[in-house]
């Protein structure tokens, strides 16, 4: 695993989101976006959503459980999947994800476990 766990970026008029060179063969498998617990985002690699969350989210728990529901419309809620550019090692935000986490152009990523957090930078 790379050993950076902490990084800011600034988007470019695109939306885009530039990936540091050190962490992009974690992500060559895609990414998933999605909205966070609080007003920020979590960036996924795909491998790591496909293998762990989508693996928990359907976990045999019962159908009928409203905690279990809450968790994955929560996770679901804006949910976007792209493909690293390979290139310039960039994704695209949605518009509505960035809205959602009050991220107007500047960002910042920080390492949490298997994903990472986004959110605006603290001040």
């Amino acid at each position: 695993m790379a050993s950076v766990d902490y990084f800011e970026r600034r988007l470019d008029d695109k939306r885009r989101l530039t990936i540091p060179a050190e962490l992009r063969e974690e992500f060559i498998s895609g990414v998933v976006l999605t909205r966070g617990f609080g007003h920020y985002l979590h960036l996924y690699p795909k491998q790591i959503w496909d293998g762990e969350v989508e693996a928990a989210l359907t976990s045999g728990g019962n159908i009928l459980d409203e905690k279990t529901a809450d968790m994955n419309v929560r996770f679901r809620r804006g949910k976007t999947e792209a493909e690293l550019d390979q290139k310039q090692g960039r994704i695209t935000i949605e518009q509505h994800l960035l809205e959602y986490a009050g991220i107007d152009r500047d960002i910042e990523a920080v390492r949490a476990g298997s994903y990472w957090r986004l959110s605006i930078p603290e001040a």
